[in-house]
């Protein structure tokens, strides 16, 4: 493998594969080889990651559930001199994880920060979809309870594609939400385990992809793209 060139200090915000472990770059690999310390959503899940590839290096814990009280400890590490990963259980770190709190006291701080390029899992599921991808907004995971039915009003009127995050057991009620609030014919793509041994794409209406659900097992993570309300105006020309 290629000497990575590392800078001190600095922040790597470091992609692990979605599925696949193929997907991990060199220049990954290379950086986390590198780096003085590796922070990990869970460190269970990112140990068994750095086991695999023979990397041995300390591991600390950032998730969303500590990582405010753990930002000025980090920030002093880095302005102190060393080099650190920040790594999520699979995809990009800032992608529906934590990153966004420490990358800005960074910022603030001056310390460097470096992005690699890597796996994340709305990209190929909405190149993939069908829909149209020149414009398209990433929502993420939906509100559970409070704000979840305001927030599907309000997407349900976008004019371009739209990208959610699902987890398994909410899958079928969203499909009924989205019908709801988009109507049966909206054309959406939902795509999952992707990269993995049973990725599989469901196309069509909402209406359609709800009968072909029917028959699925439901498990894994899911990427939803659902398709532009139509304009209206352009609509009445045509």
């Amino acid at each position: 493998m290629k000497q990575i060139r590392e800078e001190k200090p600095c922040l790597y915000l470091v992609p692990t594969p979605i599925g696949n472990l193929s997907d991990m770059t060199p220049r990954a690999l290379g950086i986390l080889t590198t780096v003085d310390l590796i922070l990990a959503e869970d460190t269970r899940v990112s140990n068994k990651l750095l086991l695999h590839f023979n990397i041995d290096k300390s591991l600390k814990s950032f998730h969303s559930q500590n990582e405010h009280r753990s930002l000025q400890s980090i920030v002093e590490k880095l302005k102190s001199g060393l080099s650190i990963a920040l790594v999520t259980d699979a995809g990009t770190p800032g992608i529906s994880d934590p990153a966004y709190l420490l990358v800005r006291s960074c910022r603030k701080e001056n310390i460097p920060v470096v992005a690699l390029p890597g796996a994340t899992a709305f990209v190929p599921a909405l190149v993939a979809s069908g829909l149209p991808c020149d414009k398209f907004f990433f929502n993420g995971f939906l509100p559970q309870k409070k704000g979840r039915s305001t927030q599907l009003k309000w997407l349900s009127e976008l004019t371009c594609t739209t990208i959610l995050y699902e987890s398994p057991h909410r899958l079928l009620k969203c499909v009924d939400e989205l019908i709801e609030y988009c109507g049966e014919e909206r054309q959406a793509c939902f795509a999952k385990e992707i990269s993995k041994l049973y990725e599989k794409y469901f196309t069509g209406s909402l209406i359609e992809i709800k009968e072909q659900l029917q028959h699925e097992k439901i498990v894994g993570e899911w990427v939803i793209c659902i398709g532009g309300k139509e304009d209206e105006k352009l609509k009445h020309r045509e």
